[in-house]
């Protein structure tokens, strides 16, 4: 999970990921990963519009979001 999401801070590339909140729900999210620290990370969030903290250890999956181009015909 880890490696995941160096990954895509690396490439400032987007991700999916479904987490368990607080809360105990369940949320699917996309952010751009900022900045690791120990066992957490700082994403900007697109479904918040806005910065915030995860736990890694309650993220569930990451899948990196990949754009369809649109073509001119």
């Amino acid at each position: 999970m880890i490696g995941q999401l160096i990954k895509a801070m690396q490439r400032k590339q987007f991700v999916n990921m479904m987490y368990v909140a607080k809360d105990g729900s369940v949320s699917k999210r996309r952010v751009k990963v900022i900045k690791i620290v120990s066992n957490s990370f700082q994403a900007f969030c697109f479904t918040r519009h806005a910065k915030r903290t995860f736990l890694i250890s309650n993220v569930l999956v990451v899948i990196p979001f990949v754009s369809k181009g649109r073509e001119v015909v």
